[in-house]
């Protein structure tokens, strides 16, 4: 498996990082709306969650691995 380029990891988690952002606001400002659909709030906290774990594998492939 080829190892990915760590300038290109780290613009990828730059844009992930802010895709989690604004989906973290947009789900605050509907769950302050009475009429919002609860369907589509979960949904996006789905995406969000999936959007965090994708982050932390990619912070995880930034670490070099150590020798044993």
């Amino acid at each position: 498996m080829e190892t990915p380029d760590p300038a290109t990891v780290v613009e990828r988690l730059n844009a992930l990082r802010l895709e989690h952002r604004a989906l973290d606001e947009e789900i605050s400002r509907r769950v302050l709306d009475l009429e919002a659909d609860e369907l589509v709030i979960k949904r996006m906290k789905k995406r969000k969650l999936q959007l965090k774990d994708c982050i932390a594998r990619l912070e995880s492939a930034l670490i070099p691995d150590e020798p044993a």
